[in-house]
């Protein structure tokens, strides 16, 4: 892998970078006919996890796209803790992920569009680590379409 230099990428700020990443993560789900939600995560301008949601696929609830990335960044770095790690993620995690983002201890989360239905940020209690610092909104417009035309192709298809 290698890192990034934002100085070679004018006018772009490293979340939206990161965040198209996801992007990409989300298109590969979505080729595979998953909910189109990607993830990667970052150390230190490299990204060094990347995944996208396998539910389907692997006949597997918890093979959501943030758990893929936790488990490539993970083996990885060697150890489950993730201290100087953002995560990308292109939908809000639900409140599985975010429970396991605890776990790592992750540094900081940047998500693009909420998920009012089952999205963690609904719940009143704070479930991510308490040193885990929120970034929502990069690019919440792209990922809400995205998600919007995925279940309405699902409901034509029916």
């Amino acid at each position: 892998m290698k890192y990034i230099s934002f100085t070679d990428e004018p006018g772009i700020a490293p979340d939206e970078f990161f965040m198209r990443e996801a992007f990409k993560e989300a298109e590969k789900a979505l080729e595979f006919d998953e909910v189109p939600i990607g993830a990667v995560i970052v150390h230190n301008g490299r990204i060094i996890g990347r995944g996208h949601n396998l539910t389907e696929q692997l006949n597997d609830v918890t093979a959501h796209a943030e758990m893929q990335a936790f488990t490539a960044a993970a083996n990885y770095t060697g150890g489950k803790y993730l201290k100087d790690c953002t995560l990308y993620v292109t939908i809000e995690p639900c409140v599985m992920c975010a429970g396991a983002s605890y776990w790592t201890q992750i540094s900081k989360i940047v998500f693009a569009a909420h998920d009012e239905k089952r999205g963690f940020t609904r719940i009143k209690q704070r479930i991510i680590h308490p040193r885990t610092e929120l970034t929502s909104g990069i690019m919440a417009d792209k990922a809400a379409q995205l998600m919007k035309e995925f279940f309405l192709a699902k409901r034509n298809k029916s």
